[in-house]
């Protein structure tokens, strides 16, 4: 979908600049450049589809008829989604935010969120290649897992009033039908721009520690303390995935190597999980959306899932 934006960026990194590429400056402001336009894009594009979408349609009516549903229909349904969309954490928290406007329950956008970066199509194919289809298969059933359940705990919690962010009735409703088109437009852009404001410098904060850390941490760093069959080798891999930031499908090369030099699958899968679901920046971005309480506990459940798919993974594998 971004191809013509990567291309972009390498070109002006690489041959405007004439920066190296391979080198840790080169590649961190390559991903940074790329990074940020890609989320600025998405982030711009579908909240300003959403709020569109909203002054036609009653969104109020689709929200009661998930929270109507058996529970987990709606977190399966919305996990299931996440997996239909290749996004990494930061990519996804527009469409997350999205979901927060048109008032779909805090813990089904949450089942969304981290199914979206953990797993998608790309993913399920690269890992087939690696490792099989049983393992892919068991990832993605872990996956769906993690995201149902940290979903509905959330859920439970009632913790709407740590959403930071005010989602705002339009001036206009559904029900207006003789509504000019053209007002809705820009009454929409208005409302995007306005979010926009919001979490733009999050944002930026956000992919510049992933891109320093994306150009600057080596492999072996990973590997010679997350390596071995220790017991506490997953919990350092998710200490240590956490602070990256990476889509599944570009750390799965990286997953590859670690288990090469010999890193169990189950610790390497750890720490891909907590890279590209629990990262740092997204942490950043969603500060100025959510609550540190909410980010906690987010962290906190997500993170004791991804533990349990490590040890799982070993104690299978081992």
């Amino acid at each position: 979908m971004f191809d013509w934006l990567a291309s972009l960026s390498a070109l002006f990194i690489f041959d405007m600049l004439g920066l190296v590429k391979g080198t840790h400056l080169g590649d961190a402001l390559e991903f940074f450049i790329f990074d940020t336009i890609k989320i600025f894009i998405l982030l711009i594009t579908i909240i300003y589809l959403v709020t569109v979408l909203r002054s036609y349609f009653p969104i109020e009516k689709a929200r009661d008829y998930i929270s109507g549903k058996n529970k987990l229909v709606g977190h399966f349904l919305a996990a299931i989604f996440g997996v239909l969309t290749p996004f990494c954490s930061c990519s996804a928290i527009p469409l997350f935010l999205g979901f927060l406007q048109a008032r779909i329950p805090l813990g089904v956008t949450f089942s969304y969120l981290i199914s979206a970066p953990l797993s998608d199509a790309v993913v399920i194919a690269m890992l087939f290649s690696l490792f099989g289809w049983k393992i892919a298969l068991l990832y993605v059933c872990v996956g769906l897992l993690i995201a149902i359940v940290a979903g509905l705990i959330i859920g439970a919690m009632n913790l709407e009033k740590e959403v930071l962010i005010e989602v705002k009735a339009m001036d206009f409703s559904y029900e207006e039908e003789k509504v000019e088109f053209s007002k809705r437009l820009n009454e929409s852009w208005e409302y995007t721009i306005d979010i926009f404001k919001k979490i733009y410098l999050y944002v930026i904060a956000g992919v510049g520690i992933g891109a320093f850390i994306h150009g600057y941490v080596p492999t072996d760093f990973i590997s010679s303390y997350a390596g071995g069959d220790v017991w506490y080798a997953p919990i350092l891999a998710v200490v240590m995935g956490i602070p990256m930031y990476s889509n599944a499908a570009g750390i799965l090369p990286l997953i590859e190597v670690l288990t090469a030099k010999g890193m169990l699958l189950g610790t390497a899968l750890s720490f891909m999980m907590a890279v590209v679901a629990l990262s740092l920046p997204e942490a950043m971005i969603l500060k100025r959306v959510l609550s540190i309480k909410l980010i906690s506990i987010f962290f906190g459940i997500v993170g004791f899932g991804i533990l349990f798919v490590g040890y799982l993974f070993n104690i299978i594998l081992g």
